[in-house]
């Protein structure tokens, strides 16, 4: 079976989850639950702490797994990420007192509170700066308060609770993180193995473009046929049928959701009419 780590708690749990259960994966029913068989799909599930599943794959014991890219690089270990998922989309910053520091280079001699000691060791070790790095499980804010560090370095969303705290971001981002899968670096599996991993990309690939595109479908007349494909050209090329009216076809398309709107404004324009758009619940490309 494929052993495949999923988060088990936090803002990458329920997400991921869903995306497994959309691309056709039994997931766990109760919460407390560690480990579930799929035996439909040959796959097993062990729902881990997000910072740990870097480890668990990187030691081979899990063929792949889900995590944060934050993650991944914080924990050092000797797993790559092979596939962007898109949810749990983080911003990871330094801030500090307003006039601390305007970049990186002015972090040299201070310290740096954060629960994300690697991503901040290794860069300040990337732009040349000597600083000291100083951990912490959680609520970083208070750090400068208290005198334990001069700057932090933590995600940041929205920027309020830092606001809150009188601090403000300053620099360019340290990194950007999201969900995404992972394996063991140079990971050499059976044929088999491979390709049931490869299985289970394509499938998350499926829901992905599932999630970003919408089936469209319109008639128009035949000689406004071609400025109608331009507005819609599909992944290869869109699907034209005769009506039984003659001068008329029928074309589907996938398009992207987001612009779904204002190209069925734009159709309408040129005379395409019976216009509509359906969703996808999965594809392969």
């Amino acid at each position: 079976m494929l052993r495949i780590a999923v988060p088990n708690k936090g803002s990458l749990s329920g997400p991921a989850a869903d995306m497994l259960h959309e691309a056709g994966y039994q997931q766990r029913r109760e919460s407390k639950e560690l480990r579930i068989v799929d035996p439909v799909n040959d796959v097993e599930f062990f729902y881990l702490r997000p910072r740990d599943i870097a480890i668990y794959v990187s030691s081979g014991q899990l063929d792949i797994g889900i995590t944060g890219r934050d993650l991944l690089v914080d924990s050092g270990a000797d797993a790559e990420e092979i596939l962007p998922l898109g949810f749990a989309r983080s911003t990871f910053r330094f801030a500090s007192k307003p006039g601390t520091a305007n970049g990186v280079e002015d972090l040299k001699g201070k310290t740096v509170a954060t629960s994300y000691e690697g991503i901040v060791a290794g860069h300040l070790a990337a732009g040349g700066i000597d600083a000291s790095v100083v951990h912490l499980d959680g609520a970083v804010e208070t750090a400068i308060e208290l005198g334990v560090a001069e700057v932090i370095a933590d995600v940041v969303e929205t920027g309020t609770s830092l606001r809150n705290a009188g601090l403000e971001v300053f620099g360019e981002p340290i990194m950007k993180s999201e969900a995404v899968v992972i394996r063991r670096t140079g990971a050499d599996t059976e044929e088999a193995a491979e390709s049931k991993v490869q299985q289970f990309l394509r499938r998350l690939q499926g829901v992905l473009v599932a999630r970003t595109y919408v089936m469209m479908d319109y008639d128009c007349r035949v000689e406004q046929l071609e400025k109608a494909v331009a507005l819609t050209p599909g992944l290869e090329s869109p699907t034209v049928s005769p009506l039984h009216n003659e001068g008329w076809v029928a074309v589907r398309a996938m398009v992207p959701a987001k612009e779904a709107q204002r190209i069925m404004d734009d159709l309408y324009d040129i005379g395409a009419r019976a216009i509509l758009t359906t969703a996808i619940h999965a594809c392969r490309l």
